[in-house]
């Protein structure tokens, strides 16, 4: 899917030129919304091209067709070149820095003559800086920490590391006597894979705020004060991720939550809502005629605009709005008509409240690794882990002879393996441990074990390792086929990809997703916070096909089932309640599914 992130980024330089430029504001949201619309787009831009589909996208034109047909048989669009040679390069680049906003750059730009990050930093560093309006000794100050903040590390962190230090401030917080309530927000609440930084939202009175900034800047992972003020308490963490603290009061905690919490998009959305009704929202509440209306949670906003709350992590702008509009009919007993052509799935079940994906839906685990393969554990350990975590059901799942760095099990071992997991077991009352293997997709999509082999395993994931920069359509190949063995129960993380580190396969997803739904065969959501793969959109098309997913840590030691959390997150990013997911299931059910697809008589 390359095409469809180096085309958005296209279309977002474009909107930062045209905003630079000043243009007309209108142009300057439609085209970030065109470049978000294509970043988001679950199928590859150039085959929706080529087969006439891209104009009946919701939200492209034939405006936006023409500039990707362009980009595709030239490799540049020539309106956006030209807009570009308007603006000096370094004043882009200007962009990058944290605290520097278009505004900042062109002020910089027009009234200060400063066009490159090295003048900018030049300045900052002998104190020359011109005198400008706004531009104080605090701005600067930050704009320079930001700088070298940026020269040492990458824009943005993954979840992974994200979640728990949020969650460690949060902990925090909520000690200091008086604090009601405390919430990450933000694209972190939303459950993205990587953030730019954290937002914290606290619930207290004005006179908490010296306890509370206490509490914040005495925490061990704090470095850097950024500022503390009245409402709001800026830091830097040791690992150099900004967060954010800002207090309000009880009456405007539910509007705050939604205004830091919901995506730009989303927040416009709701904005033009409440509009309409001659109502204003904003992050201190939901007013009309100067009286706040709604504000104390989250549901009373939504309510108040005749919308259902929905989940955080479904707050992207990407149909949820319409969704959210139709649920709130539903509960009030009108009958319900599906014209967006993205809920048509449900069209048949639009339920009155979104069922939320929990981590206590899940029953089993059916991807791990033992230090048979590259595991840390023993067979022993990891189902005595996998129980005390409640599950009904727990794969072992080592590597197969391929992957020889990963110490992958030739048949004789696998063998001597299956043995071994069955004899362990066998001492394990309350839980049913199942001798898999994840299997290797090789280069033309045949596998690293016969059938006649795979036979023998109670569970067979099928995951790609190799040759992960194949073109894409042989890449769609390579997992069409593995989809098609009725002995797979799992594709995988289908991609390989890494997060922020490799692209990995890039396969027609809906060929390989529709592949998927007629074999019966499920997908995996990889919960390693450095995989989450699938992704959420492609999950996403998975849930609307009707595919069920299967979110797995893939653990290699104890403490990687804990990851659980990354995939549930994900999965409520494309919208998948638990009936969607196979190891929210009995086993009697996924069992019942095997055997239909084993012994061929498995119905689409």
């Amino acid at each position: 899917m390359s095409k469809n992130q180096d085309i958005a980024e296209l279309f977002n330089r474009a909107a930062d030129v045209m905003a630079l430029l000043e243009e007309n504001s209108f142009r300057v949201l439609g085209t970030r919304k065109v470049a978000r619309i294509i970043e988001d787009l679950p199928e590859d831009i150039k085959t929706l091209q080529e087969q006439g589909r891209l104009e009946q996208m919701p939200g492209i034109g034939k405006g936006t067709v023409d500039k990707v047909s362009e980009y595709l048989r030239t490799g540049h669009i020539s309106e956006f070149e030209e807009l570009a040679g308007r603006v000096p390069t370094g004043v882009l680049e200007m962009l990058a820095i944290s605290s520097v906003g278009v505004k900042t750059a062109h002020q910089l730009w027009k009234e200060a003559g400063i066009t490159t990050v090295a003048e900018l930093k030049k300045h900052l560093v002998e104190g020359t800086m011109p005198k400008l309006k706004g531009f104080g000794e605090k701005k600067q100050l930050k704009i320079r920490q930001n700088m070298e903040f940026m020269e040492e590390a990458g824009k943005r962190i993954g979840i992974g590391w994200a979640l728990p230090l949020a969650e460690a401030y949060c902990d925090a917080v909520r000690k200091v006597k008086g604090v009601s309530q405390v919430q990450y927000c933000g694209s972190l609440r939303r459950g993205k894979e990587s953030v730019g930084d954290i937002d914290i939202l606290v619930c207290a009175e004005a006179e908490m705020v010296p306890a509370i900034t206490a509490a914040v800047l005495s925490h061990q992972d704090t470095q850097q004060t950024l500022g503390a003020g009245e409402t709001k308490i800026s830091i830097r963490t040791r690992t150099g991720l900004q967060v954010d603290f800002r207090i309000v009061a009880k009456p405007n905690w539910g509007a705050a939550l939604q205004y830091f919490t919901g995506s730009r998009e989303h927040n416009v959305r709701l904005r033009e809502a409440a509009v309409k009704r001659g109502m204003k929202l904003n992050e201190w509440g939901l007013f009309k005629d100067q009286t706040q209306v709604a504000g104390e949670n989250e549901e009373s906003i939504y309510a108040a605009l005749e919308m259902a709350w929905l989940p955080p992590e479904m707050r992207e702008d990407r149909g949820e709005i319409e969704l959210a509009q139709l649920m709130y009919q539903h509960g009030r007993g009108a009958s319900v008509k599906v014209t967006d052509s993205r809920l048509e799935y449900l069209s048949r079940k639009i339920p009155a409240v979104w069922p939320v994906l929990q981590i206590s839906d899940i029953r089993g685990d059916l991807h791990s690794h033992t230090t048979a393969s590259d595991g840390h554990c023993s067979i022993d350990d990891m189902i005595a882990e996998a129980k005390r975590r409640g599950y009904e059901y727990f794969a072992i799942t080592d590597h197969s002879k391929s992957q020889v760095q990963a110490n992958g099990l030739r048949v004789d071992r696998l063998m001597e393996h299956i043995k071994a997991i069955r004899a362990a077991a066998a001492k394990v009352k309350g839980i049913t441990v199942l001798a898999g293997s994840e299997v290797d997709i090789l280069a033309d999509g045949s596998l690293d074990y016969p059938d006649d082999v795979l036979q023998q395993l109670d569970w067979v994931v099928a995951s790609p390792h190799a040759a992960l920069s194949q073109e894409s359509e042989v890449a769609t190949a390579r997992l069409i086929r593995a989809a098609g063995n009725p002995l797979v129960d799992v594709i995988g993380h289908p991609t390989g990809r890494l997060v922020g580190g490799r692209r990995g396969l890039e396969p027609d997803m809906k060929a390989v997703i529709m592949a998927a739904a007629r074999s019966g065969v499920a997908l995996e959501i990889n919960s390693h916070d450095l995989r989450l793969d699938l992704r959420d959109i492609h999950a996403r098309m998975a849930v609307e096909a009707g595919v069920p997913l299967c979110i797995n840590t893939d653990a290699h030691q104890r403490e990687d089932m804990d990851k659980m959390v990354y995939g549930i997150l994900t999965a409520r990013r494309a919208w998948a309640q638990s009936g969607n997911v196979i190891n929210t299931w009995p086993w009697d059910m996924i069992r019942r599914r095997q055997e239909s697809r084993r012994s061929g008589n498995f119905e689409e």
